[in-house]
C-alpha cells in the first residue's frame, strides 16, 4: 500500500537514511492490551507501518503489556485482528512481558550506580512529594537510601515480602527539575496480580515509563513514533535508554493524535460506556473502535484514505467526523450494489393489476459500473412504500403521493392514488391505487411526465429486516461555557433508532458484512454480531449524502 505523500516523520527518516545514521528502518506499533483500538490508533497503525513499508523497513506489533490489572487476552486477540483487517501485517510480534528479566537486571543497574531507590511513601504522599509546575518538589526521606539497602528492599520486592502499595522504586533524577516526569518517576510498583503471559512468576512491574524505552532498544527500533501528549516524557526516554546503558539508542518522535468530532478518544471513557451499559459491547457500531466501524460497514480502504488525507502534523487538532464518511461514500459508491428497502412500511394496492400475477423487472445493480450487470425484481398487484412518501393533505411542491396524485415507481411502472384507508384511530393503513400499464420504465413512454419517483418493494415475496440508523453517540457541546459533570452528559440518547421494513427478495442469501446502497437511503451493511437465518439486520454506515466538502 504505498503512499507518496511526504510528512515530516517521513523526511526525518529519509535524512536518517542519507546522513548514515541509519542503514535500515525498524518502527513499532505497541498498544496496551486494556482495550480495543479505536480509530486513532488506525491512524497510528496506517504511520508506523506505512513509513517502514515506504522505507523497505519492518515493523514489530508490541504489547505493552506491563499492567496485569487493566489487561486481557481479548484484548491481545482483538488488536492482532484490527490490525490485519486494515491491511498490515507485523515482521516480529512481541510482548512487554518477554523482557521483565531483562528490566529487572537494567532497575538493578540503575540502583547499582545509585540512580534508583525504592520509596516508602504512598501514591499520595508521592504526588505532594512531586511539587506542581510552579514548585519544585522536595525529596523523599527515603531518597537517599543506601545502595546496599536499595537492592535488599527490591529483591525482597519482588520476591513478594511486601503488599500492594508498601514500597515503589523510583528513578533517582531531579526533583527541581522544570519537567515533572523528571521528578524522580516511579519506575517499578507491587501488584500482586495474575499475568496473562507471565502467570504468576512476577508481583512486580514496570511502569510503562520505564519499559517502552528499554523495550525499544531491545527490539532495535530506530524511530519510536507516538502521540504529542508523550512529547514532555523523551527526556526520560532518553535517560532511560542512556543511564540503563542500553546498546541500541532509539529516538522518539511524536506526531498529533487524532481528534474528531463529537467522537470520544480515550480508551478509559470507551470502557467506561461499555462498562456501564451505554453501548451493547466494544464493537458496538457506535463505537469510535475499529472492531465497532468494521461491524457498522466501514471499510479499511476508507480508513486508510482518510488518514492519509488529514496527514500527520506536530500539532493536534480536531477533524470533522464527516470527513471520515466522506471517504466511506467514496470507497463504497463503486463496490456496493443497488437495492431498495423499506423501513417503514406502508401498504399499496394497485386495483387494476390482475390479482395473482407477478411480473419480473429489470434493474441495473450499480448504474455507476454498468460491468456489475443487472438484478430481477418482481412486481405484483401489493407492494410496500416509505409512509413518509405520502401525505394526505400536502404542502406546495411536494411531489411525492398524495390522493389524486401520480408518481413513478422506481424500475417499474407509473401510480395513481385514489383512495386512503385508515384505522379506527384515523392512521393511514393502506393506499389504493392504480397503475398505466403502457408507462412501464423502459419502454420509452413519454405520453407524460410526473416530478416523483418511489422506492418500493413487493410484498408476496418481501423479505422482513431490521434497520439499525445511527446519529452520533456523543454531542459536542454547543457551548464551551456549559457545565459538564461528566462526558457522559454528552452521550446521545437518541444514537440508534431501530426499524423494522423489507429488503427485495434477493436479499434474503446475503452475508454478514454484504454492504449496500439503499435507494434514497444510504449504505447499509449486514450486522455480523445480530444477523440470523431468520433474523436480517443492517446498520447504517454513513447517508447517501453530506454537506463536508474536501
Amino acid at each position: 500500500m504505498e503512499n507518496n505523500s511526504s510528512n515530516f516523520i517521513k523526511n526525518i527518516i529519509k535524512d536518517d537514511l542519507e546522513s548514515g545514521k541509519h542503514d535500515h528502518v525498524i518502527t513499532r506499533f505497541p498498544p496496551e492490551p486494556n482495550g480495543y483500538l479505536h480509530i486513532g490508533h488506525a491512524k497510528s497503525i496506517i504511520l508506523n507501518f506505512g513509513v517502514a513499508d515506504d522505507f523497505n523497513g519492518k515493523t514489530n506489533l508490541r504489547f505493552d503489556d506491563t499492567n496485569p490489572l487493566k489487561e486481557d487476552i481479548e484484548f491481545v486477540n482483538s488488536i492482532k485482528e484490527d490490525v490485519k483487517w486494515l491491511g498490515y501485517d507485523w515482521d516480529n510480534l512481541f510482548f512487554a512481558s518477554d523482557y521483565f528479566d531483562e528490566m529487572y537486571k537494567r532497575a538493578v543497574l540503575l540502583i547499582n550506580k545509585g540512580l534508583a531507590y525504592v520509596d516508602d511513601l504512598n501514591a499520595d504522599q508521592i504526588r505532594e512529594y512531586r511539587g506542581t509546575l510552579t514548585e519544585p518538589g522536595k525529596d523523599s526521606p527515603y531518597r537517599n537510601r543506601a545502595v546496599e539497602e536499595n537492592l535488599e528492599l527490591f529483591e525482597k520486592m519482588r520476591s513478594g515480602e511486601f503488599e500492594n502499595g508498601a514500597k515503589v522504586l523510583r528513578a533517582k533524577i531531579d526533583m527541581s527539575s522544570p519537567n515533572i516526569n523528571l521528578r524522580d518517576p516511579v519506575i517499578y510498583r507491587i501488584s500482586h496480580t495474575e499475568h496473562h503471559n507471565t502467570g504468576n512468576k512476577w508481583c512486580i512491574y514496570p511502569m510503562y515509563a520505564f519499559a517502552h524505552p528499554i523495550e525499544d532498544a531491545i527490539e532495535g527500533v530506530t524511530h519510536s513514533i507516538c502521540t504529542l501528549e508523550f512529547e514532555d516524557q523523551r527526556p526520560l526516554y532518553d535517560w532511560i535508554v542512556e543511564n540503563c546503558e542500553m546498546e541500541s539508542k532509539p529516538k522518539q518522535y511524536e506526531f498529533g493524535r487524532l481528534n474528531l468530532t463529537n467522537t470520544v478518544m480515550s480508551k478509559r471513557k470507551l470502557k467506561q460506556l461499555v462498562d456501564e451499559g451505554f453501548v451493547d459491547g466494544w464493537d458496538d457500531p457506535r463505537m469510535p473502535t475499529v472492531s465497532g466501524l468494521r461491524r457498522r460497514g466501514y471499510t479499511p480502504e476508507a480508513i486508510r484514505a482518510f488518514c492519509q488525507e488529514i496527514g500527520v502534523a506536530k500539532t493536534s487538532g480536531v477533524v470533522d467526523s464527516q470527513m471520515l464518511d466522506h471517504f466511506v461514500r467514496e470507497d463504497l459508491k463503486l463496490k456496493a450494489p443497488r437495492t431498495m428497502a423499506i423501513l417503514n412500511p406502508l401498504k399499496v394496492v394497485i386495483t387494476n393489476y390482475p390479482e395473482g400475477e407477478v411480473e419480473w423487472l429489470d434493474a441495473e445493480v450499480n448504474p455507476e459500473v454498468p460491468e456489475m450487470g443487472t438484478r430481477q425484481i418482481p412486481f405484483s398487484r401489493e407492494i410496500y412504500i416509505e409512509q413518509d412518501d405520502f401525505m394526505e393533505n400536502p404542502p406546495k411542491k411536494y411531489f411525492r403521493l398524495f390522493p389524486g396524485n401520480e408518481v413513478r415507481l422506481k424500475h417499474a411502472y407509473f401510480i395513481k392514488c385514489e383512495e386512503v384507508i385508515k384505522d379506527e384511530a384515523g392512521n393511514v393503513i393502506e393506499l389504493r391505487c392504480t397503475y398505466d400499464i403502457e408507462t412501464k420504465s423502459g419502454s420509452g413512454f413519454t405520453g407524460r411526465k410526473v416530478k416523483g419517483t418511489l422506492h418500493w418493494v413487493e410484498a408476496s415475496q418481501a423479505v422482513s429486516a431490521e434497520f439499525r440508523n445511527y446519529q452520533p453517540l456523543i454531542l459536542d457541546k454547543e457551548n464551551d461555557d456549559e457545565e459538564e459533570k461528566s462526558f457522559l452528559d454528552r452521550v446521545n440518547p437518541d444514537s440508534v433508532e431501530i426499524l423494522q421494513g423489507f429488503v427485495e427478495p434477493n436479499m434474503k442469501n446475503v452475508k454478514p458484512q454484504d454492504k449496500f446502497q439503499f435507494f434514497r437511503h444510504g449504505y447499509y451493511n449486514v450486522d455480523s454480531k445480530l444477523t440470523a437465518a431468520d433474523h436480517l439486520v443492517f446498520n447504517q454506515i454513513v447517508g447517501l449524502k453530506s454537506s463536508f466538502k474536501l
